[in-house]
């Protein structure tokens, strides 16, 4: 209740000011830097941009083909605090759990203040350029990429289709028309 007070209050501030905080400000500057490519999307889901979407199509490697959405929620002490970002959909791999949380270092022990948005994104795409089985989040997916390349292949492209892996179901990812 106290965190809604303040936020109201701050907010009833920010009108009569015009003054933005700074980590909307800071948010602002690192959205306006984005240089986002024909394989990245961004969809702002509010109009004061602390939720968004990225869209990723990867253009090589074994998840090519697939579309994968990640939910950012903006905090307000963020750049002190890394955004927390979600995979929307259910996919099979080893740095991505079932719940779509992300293993990435940069969401965790190495965030510092100095990273941004763009270096999150970055972060993400090379997940899907060379998964990191040393480092998982789902352990199964891991150990099958590891002693088992040619069947974690195909159990991702299995995946991708929307098929099911060791008997969980995942979503079909594939962009329509890719195979």
């Amino acid at each position: 209740m106290h965190k809604i007070w303040a936020q109201k209050t701050a907010d009833a501030a920010q009108k009569k000011t015009g003054v933005l905080p700074p980590f909307r400000i800071r948010l602002q500057k690192d959205l306006s830097e984005l240089a986002p490519d024909k394989t990245t999307d961004i969809q702002f889901k509010n109009t004061d941009q602390s939720q968004f979407t990225v869209v990723y199509r990867p253009p090589g490697g074994i998840y090519h083909g697939g579309q994968f959405r990640f939910s950012f929620e903006v905090s307000d002490d963020y750049p002190h605090r890394a955004p927390k970002v979600l995979c929307e959909q259910k996919i099979y791999h080893p740095n991505i759990d079932t719940e779509g949380h992300v293993c990435l270092n940069v969401l965790r022990e190495d965030w510092n203040p100095v990273l941004n948005i763009q270096s999150v994104i970055f972060g993400l795409q090379m997940l899907f350029m060379a998964p990191n089985a040393e480092d998982p989040l789902n352990k199964e997916a891991a150990l099958n990429m590891t002693n088992d390349l040619a069947g974690f292949k195909q159990n991702v492209a299995t995946s991708m289709h929307g098929g099911s892996v060791k008997g969980t179901k995942f979503e079909n990812v594939l962009v329509a028309g890719k195979k």
